[in-house]
């Protein structure tokens, strides 16, 4: 049996094990941008959460949906193309819409396009929602990457995160969205 690092811990493999001998098992500095990938990646959306309710009474997915929509002229997307343009899945973001348009923020009805999709539409009361929560936002973005970054470490983030991400995307043989169970979701 060899010894390999798991992650935080200790474990070894046998290497009669299928793959055992495929696997490029990481480095200690490899294992040190692992570990604090996960934590960044486990630690941000919280935190992002804790603001945002903290500030303005709403969720990280609903300022993102509101904020989305907000970026098109008319306020109004079809459901898939927001569920592609977040990088979640239709099931994932239909809950949400349910919960945002109890609260007034959005409304939905069948696409004016062919009746077949759904319209999402910021409301009034969402547009108030965003222009009320977004200084704090952007105050808290920026004061968590922008202010402890140098220029060169911003645009390094950038390509890195843009890299990994074409890797995802790789890995699974198109720019697929996935729910929260892992499944792909086909877009509209």
């Amino acid at each position: 049996m060899e010894a390999h690092t798991f992650e935080g811990g200790v474990g070894t493999h046998d290497a009669a094990a299928p793959h055992a001998a495929e696997a490029r098992w990481l480095d200690p500095r490899e294992r040190e941008v692992w570990l604090a990938l996960r934590h960044l990646l486990w630690g941000l959306t919280p935190a992002v959460d804790r603001q945002l309710q903290r500030d303005s009474s709403l969720s990280g997915p609903e300022y993102s949906v509101l904020a989305t929509l907000s970026e098109d002229p008319e306020g109004v997307l079809r459901s898939g193309t927001a569920a592609r343009t977040l990088g979640w899945g239709r099931s994932r973001l239909s809950h949400l819409l349910r919960r945002m348009e109890a609260k007034g923020l959005i409304s939905r009805a069948c696409s004016a396009d062919d009746g077949r999709g759904q319209d999402i539409a910021l409301t009034p009361a969402g547009r108030a929602a965003l222009v009320e929560a977004a200084p704090g936002h952007v105050g808290f973005v920026r004061s968590i990457v922008f202010d402890s970054l140098t220029e060169e470490q911003q645009e390094a983030l950038r390509e890195a995160c843009q890299r990994i991400t074409a890797a995802i995307e790789a890995e699974d043989g198109c720019a697929a969205v996935f729910d929260a169970d892992g499944e792909a979701c086909e877009g509209e």
